[in-house]
């Protein structure tokens, strides 16, 4: 081969290698600073929905004395590290992952930074992924929108599993 030939063949070489290693590194600041899918979710979260308060604040709309003792008063961790933790439900949204800011932090390998969000809704809670890399399991049944949480379903985040009771 030519001098020429093996010089474009590490040139490409090259190329391919720092692709690589730019690729490594937005992987790895995904899961240290959270994606910018998790970073709008949580902005959207934070900013108030006008068409939900009204909702709530007619009288009609208000869940029934009855179904307001059947709703769930608490997140309890029923596997992983944080076993035996308990978190009661007030309504404030409860976001789960690996970063320090998060209500229920977890210290699992397979836990995103910003995994999960648990967050009431009309009388109910309603769990969503937050982009994560490893997904949230509903029961046998992957996250992939925001769904209702019965009680007692377990909520599996890697290794860690959750459960709504009463």
């Amino acid at each position: 081969m030519s001098p020429f030939t093996l010089t474009l063949i590490k040139l490409a070489f090259l190329a391919v290698l720092w692709l690589f290693v730019i690729a490594a590194v937005g992987v790895i600041r995904a899961d240290m600073f959270g994606s910018r899918a998790a970073t709008r979710a949580a902005q959207r979260a934070s900013q108030p929905r006008p068409p939900q308060r009204q909702r709530q604040s007619k009288p009609s709309r208000q869940p029934s004395r009855s179904a307001q003792q059947s709703a769930p008063t608490k997140l309890v961790v029923v596997q992983g590290e944080r076993a035996g933790t308990v978190i009661d439900l007030t309504g404030v949204p409860i976001t789960i992952g690996r970063a320090n800011d998060a209500t229920l932090v977890v210290t699992d390998d397979y836990a995103s930074s910003r995994h999960a969000r648990l967050y009431a809704q009309d009388g109910q809670w309603i769990v969503e992924d937050l982009g994560s890399t490893n997904g949230t399991y509903l029961g046998r049944t992957k996250v992939s929108r925001p769904m209702p949480v019965p009680p007692g379903v377990p909520v599996r985040i890697g290794k860690t599993v959750i459960e709504l009771r009463k």
